[in-house]
């Protein structure tokens, strides 16, 4: 590919890719390197990019790949030597019409979910967020997961029923 390629992708969905590696890496850092990643390997490659094929599933399954990758490095490292992030909470502020109280439980309820994403297993966790995070269609995540559209209509099942079942275990119903 080419700077001029690159250029067009970043400004037609490099907002997608850049959403989808935060909701991956989950730490605003990380996800920007995993971008500038994603694209310096895209340009790096010889690929020529065909825009009939939906160009963005391409950069959607490289930014997985080199996410999968890092994370297989990780856990390299962390065996070798374990290291902890210390995490902060930034509080946000409340406009005066809104109910705090409903506010309160909307952010727990979030933040439940989130804890209960990272810690499905890849293969729910990968659609799910692709799905409900990025907008994609289910063939699309099939091209970008390297799956079948079924196995995907059947992760995405599995991955809702167990962040339900994990939510009501810990006292959510609805």
């Amino acid at each position: 590919m080419n700077a001029g390629e690159i250029e067009k992708c970043i400004d037609d969905f490099g907002t997608d890719i850049y959403r989808f590696c935060l909701k991956l890496c989950v730490d605003k850092e990380d996800a920007e390197d995993l971008y500038q990643q994603t694209f310096l390997k895209a340009l790096e490659t010889e690929w020529m990019l065909d825009w009939e094929k939906n160009p963005k599933a391409l950069f959607f399954s490289l930014a997985h790949n080199l996410w999968k990758s890092d994370r297989r490095k990780q856990a390299r490292r962390n065996m070798i030597a374990p290291c902890s992030n210390i995490e902060d909470d930034a509080e946000t502020l409340l406009r005066s019409e809104e109910n705090i109280e409903e506010h309160y439980f909307q952010k727990e309820l979030i933040t439940e979910v989130r804890q209960i994403m990272q810690t499905l297993p890849e293969k729910f966790q990968v659609p799910l967020i692709l799905f409900y995070l990025s907008d994609c269609s289910i063939e699309q995540i099939a091209a970008i997961i390297k799956k079948p559209p079924g196995t995907v209509k059947s992760r995405l099942f599995k991955g809702r029923n167990l962040i339900k079942k994990r939510l009501e275990d810990t006292g959510y119903e609805r």
